[in-house]
């Protein structure tokens, strides 16, 4: 009994405490009808252990395929994280046959994840405020193919490892491996692999040394 009185009073404390994140909690309860509405008819499917903060927006090709795993959470409305997202979560699937796969605990707040080719995310990932993840380029680079095809950009797969850590306002573009437990620098434009491990930062980003050693 005194440990429920004790429990009890904590969340009282952590509420007085932090009030934002209370308000944040009712305003994605309230949610719940729409985001599981905007999932399911969107063909990504729903788990009872998400949590979304704001409607996520979702532009799924119908034959493309989406799987998502446990305890996702994607932070979309602008209070629902200090560092204020530009925009809502965005997952998009852009052709036929695209594949995008995303495993248990990933977050991301305010970013976009568009999969033409492959996007491949493993467990644990964390990616922080308005990140772009992106296997396509969208536009062809030379003239004449604009005018043939103006969005036959070419794209390449991307593989996100378990237990990766991208800072906010990243941009990781096509064909390009991120190992295990890698760290991206906040603003880095990542255009190559990247090691298990390791920590990468800059435009482009570089290694500057194991995320083990201290500094």
């Amino acid at each position: 009994m005194d440990v429920d009185k004790s429990s009890a009073q904590n969340l009282i404390t952590h509420i007085l405490d932090t009030p934002w994140k209370a308000r944040n909690e009712i305003e994605r309860l309230l949610l719940l009808p729409l985001a599981w509405l905007g999932c399911v008819g969107a063909g990504v499917g729903w788990h009872n252990d998400w949590k979304l903060y704001g409607l996520p927006i979702l532009q799924i090709h119908r034959r493309s395929r989406v799987q998502i795993g446990a305890r996702l959470t994607l932070r979309s409305a602008r209070r629902s994280n200090p560092l204020g997202p530009n925009h809502p979560c965005i997952l998009s699937t852009r052709a036929p046959g695209a594949v995008l796969t995303i495993g248990d605990d990933f977050g991301m707040t305010g970013g976009s994840i568009v999969c033409a080719q492959r996007i491949a995310i493993g467990q644990r990932v964390s990616v922080g405020c308005n990140t772009i993840i992106a296997d396509t380029d969208f536009h062809p680079l030379d003239a004449a193919a604009r005018q043939a095809d103006f969005l036959a950009g070419a794209s390449a797969p991307i593989i996100i490892e378990d237990d990766v850590f991208i800072g906010m306002s990243a941009l990781i573009l096509k064909g390009v491996r991120l190992g295990a437990g890698c760290v991206i620098g906040a603003g880095s434009v990542v255009t190559r692999d990247v090691p298990a491990g390791a920590i990468a930062a800059g435009n482009p980003a570089v290694v500057i040394r194991n995320a083990s050693e201290s500094r």
